[in-house]
C-alpha cells in the first residue's frame, strides 16, 4: 500500500491523536530527519556520478562547486584546472548539476563535431533560455525528441536561407559599401572607433533582416540592442550570484517576478507579449514597407504558412540576426585594432602586401583574398587571439549517454567548449598571447596541426555551429584588410605627450567578450589613400541611399506601452 493509501485510510481522530502524543517537537525532528536522509542520499548519487565523469574537484552537497567560481572570468579558471587534472575533459559541478569543460581543439572536435548527432541538442537552461529568450529559440532548442528536432531543422533551414554560406554572397555589395564607410567616419572621427564598429556591424544585419540600414552611430537600434546583447552575454557565464545563482537553486525561480529581485526582472516576457514582441513588431513592420523584397523579414511572413511560424518564431529568427552578426562582428573589429596597436610590427609585412597587390589608390575588394595570403592569416589570428564567443556559445547536451575515454557524459549533460584554452594550448599556439598571423602562412615554422580546415574553433561546434558565421568571417576579413590598408594604428598619447600603454587581457566578462575601452590613435597612411577612403566613402554612401528609412519602434519604450 502507498504512504498516501495508509494515512487516507487512518481515522482522522487517530492521526490527530497521533501527532498530538508524539508532540510537535519530535514531528520537526523527524522532518529534519527525512530531509537530512534525503540530502545525504543525494550527494551519495552525486558522489557515485563523478566517479564515473571526467576528473574535477570535489563538489559539495547541494551546492556542487558553484561557490569555488571565481569571480569573473571563469574560461581561466577552467583552463588552469584542465592543466591541474592533467586531462582535457574536467567536470564541475554547479549545483546538482555536472558541467563538462572540454579545453582541447582534438577533443571538442572529436565530441562535438565528430559525434554531433549524440550533441546536438541543448540542455535545460533556466536563466538564459526559460527566463530569458526561451528554450524554444533555436539558439537555445532542447532536440531529444522527433518533434523537437523536426521544428529545430525547420528554424535551422531558415536560418540558412538568412545567412547560409550562398546566401551571405548576395549580401557582399552593400557589406562592402558598409565597410568603406567604416573607413570613411573614420577619417572625421577616429577616438570613436568603437561606435563607428557598432554602426557598421548593426546597419549590415538589419539591411538584411529588415531592409533597412542605420547611418547614426545613436540610432537606438544600435544602443539600445547592443546593450540587451551584452546583457545576455553576461548572462550565460558561470556564477556564484545571482541571477546565475539560479541554476544552482532553481527553486528561487518559481517565486513571482515582481517580487523576487534576485531574479532581475527576468521571467517578465511571455504570456503578456504573446510572442508579439519588439523584433516582431520590427518584422511586420519591414514587411509592410514597399521595396527591398528580398529581406528576411518578408522571407519570413512568405514561408508562415508553409512552415506554421508562429509570432514568437518570428521574432526570435529575426532578432537572431542580431546577435549572429551586430555585438560579436563590432567586438572582433575592436579586438583587431588592440592586436595592431599591441603588435605593431605585424603590420609590417601586410603593408608591403596589400602595396604590391592593391596600391594607394584603391581599398582592397573581396576579388582580392586569394592574393593577400597574409591578410587571410592576419584575420585568421584574429579570431583565434582573443576570441569573441570565448566559451563558444551555448552549451551542448548528449541525447544520450556517452563515453570518451572511458568516462562517462551523462544524458542532458551540459558539455561546454572552453575556446579560451583551446585557443591558447602551447601544444598548437607557441606563445598563445602574442598575436602572430604566421600561425596560419602554409609552410611557416610557427605553424601547427590542428583540427578542421579553418584552424581555429571561434563558431562553435557540429550542428550548432554559430549561424552568422559565413557572413561575420566575410565582413570581418574586408573590414579589417581595409583598416590595416588604409591606417596606422599607433599608441595615443597623454597631455604630457607620453604613449597611453594598453592591456591585451583587460576584456569584459560576458560570454561574448570585448576589449574594455581603450585609447588609440588611427590617421590614414598616405594623402593618396586618404583620398581614396573619401571617394570610395562617398560613393558607398550614395549606393546605400536606397536603405534609407527610419523605424518607429524603440526598445526602451516597447514593452513599456505593450504591457
Amino acid at each position: 500500500m502507498a504512504i498516501e493509501q495508509l494515512f487516507e485510510a487512518l481515522p482522522l481522530h487517530y492521526l490527530q491523536h497521533g501527532i498530538s502524543k508524539f508532540g510537535a517537537g519530535n514531528v520537526a525532528l523527524a522532518v529534519l530527519l527525512t530531509a537530512a536522509l534525503g540530502v545525504l542520499a543525494d550527494y551519495a548519487w552525486m558522489l557515485y556520478l563523478r566517479s564515473k565523469m571526467p576528473p574535477g574537484p570535489m563538489p559539495w552537497p547541494i551546492v556542487g562547486n558553484t561557490f569555488q567560481l571565481p569571480d569573473t572570468k571563469p574560461w581561466i579558471y577552467f583552463e588552469d584546472l584542465s592543466k591541474k587534472y592533467n586531462t582535457p575533459l574536467i567536470t564541475y559541478w554547479i549545483g546538482r548539476n555536472p558541467t563538462v569543460w572540454i579545453n582541447d581543439a582534438w577533443t571538442a572536435s572529436e565530441l562535438l563535431d565528430k559525434r554531433a548527432g549524440i550533441y546536438c541538442s541543448r540542455p535545460r537552461m533556466l536563466v538564459f533560455a526559460e527566463l530569458g529568450a526561451c528554450q524554444s529559440n533555436l539558439v537555445n532548442m532542447i532536440t531529444t525528441t522527433q518533434a523537437e528536432r523536426d521544428r529545430f531543422r525547420v528554424q535551422r533551414k531558415l536560418m540558412h536561407q538568412g545567412v547560409g554560406i550562398q546566401q551571405v554572397k548576395r549580401y557582399r555589395d552593400f557589406q562592402n559599401d558598409e565597410s568603406k564607410v567604416v573607413a570613411y567616419d573614420l577619417l572625421k572621427t577616429p577616438e570613436d572607433y568603437v561606435a563607428h564598429f557598432e554602426r557598421y556591424a548593426t546597419s549590415v544585419v538589419s539591411i538584411i533582416g529588415f531592409g533597412r540600414r542605420v547611418g547614426d552611430p545613436k540610432d537606438p537600434i544600435i544602443t539600445e540592442v547592443i546593450a540587451v546583447m551584452h546583457r545576455a552575454a553576461d548572462l550565460n557565464v558561470p556564477g556564484k550570484t545571482f541571477p546565475m545563482l539560479l541554476e544552482t537553486f532553481p527553486v528561487l525561480a518559481k517565486v513571482p517576478t515582481e517580487i523576487a529581485p534576485w531574479k532581475h526582472g527576468l521571467g517578465r516576457r511571455g504570456k503578456s507579449h504573446r510572442g508579439h514582441d519588439f523584433f516582431y513588431s520590427l518584422a511586420v513592420e519591414a514587411n509592410e514597407n514597399p521595396g527591398h523584397d528580398d529581406c528576411y523579414s518578408k522571407m519570413l511572413f512568405k514561408e508562415q504558412a508553409k512552415y506554421n511560424l508562429k509570432p514568437q518564431e518570428i521574432s526570435a529568427l529575426a532578432g537572431n540576426l542580431f546577435g549572429a552578426g551586430s555585438d560579436t562582428s563590432s567586438s572582433t573589429l575592436i579586438t583587431a585594432v588592440l592586436a595592431m596597436r599591441a603588435f605593431p610590427e605585424t603590420l609590417i609585412h601586410a603593408w608591403e602586401e596589400l602595396d604590391r597587390v592593391v596600391g594607394e589608390d584603391r581599398s582592397p575588394s573581396f576579388e582580392d583574398d586569394a592574393d593577400l595570403p597574409y591578410m587571410r592569416a592576419f584575420v585568421k589570428e584574429v579570431f583565434r587571439w582573443r576570441s569573441v564567443a570565448i566559451i563558444g556559445g551555448q552549451p551542448h547536451a548528449p541525447v544520450q549517454d556517452d563515453y570518451y575515454n572511458g568516462w562517462l557524459i551523462p544524458k542532458s549533460t551540459w558539455v561546454q567548449g572552453n575556446v579560451w584554452a583551446i585557443h591558447r594550448n602551447e601544444r598548437e599556439f607557441p606563445d598563445p598571447d602574442r598575436f602572430n598571423p604566421s600561425r596560419f602562412m602554409k609552410d611557416s615554422p610557427d605553424a601547427r596541426p590542428f583540427p578542421g580546415e579553418r584552424g581555429y574553433m571561434t563558431f562553435g561546434w557540429g550542428r550548432r555551429v554559430c549561424s552568422g558565421q559565413a557572413l561575420a568571417e566575410q565582413g570581418t576579413w574586408l573590414t579589417v584588410a581595409r583598416l590595416v590598408w588604409g591606417f596606422k594604428i599607433e599608441p595615443a598619447l597623454d597631455e604630457s605627450g607620453k604613449p597611453i600603454p594598453v592591456d591585451i587581457f583587460d576584456y569584459t566578462n560576458g560570454l561574448n567578450m570585448r576589449p574594455q575601452p581603450f585609447k588609440v590613435s588611427i590617421k590614414p597612411r598616405s594623402e593618396r589613400i586618404r583620398q581614396a577612403i573619401v571617394r570610395e566613402g562617398e560613393q558607398a554612401l550614395a549606393n546605400l541611399a536606397q536603405y534609407e528609412g527610419q523605424t518607429k519602434h524603440r526598445m526602451s519604450t516597447f514593452y513599456k506601452k505593450n504591457r
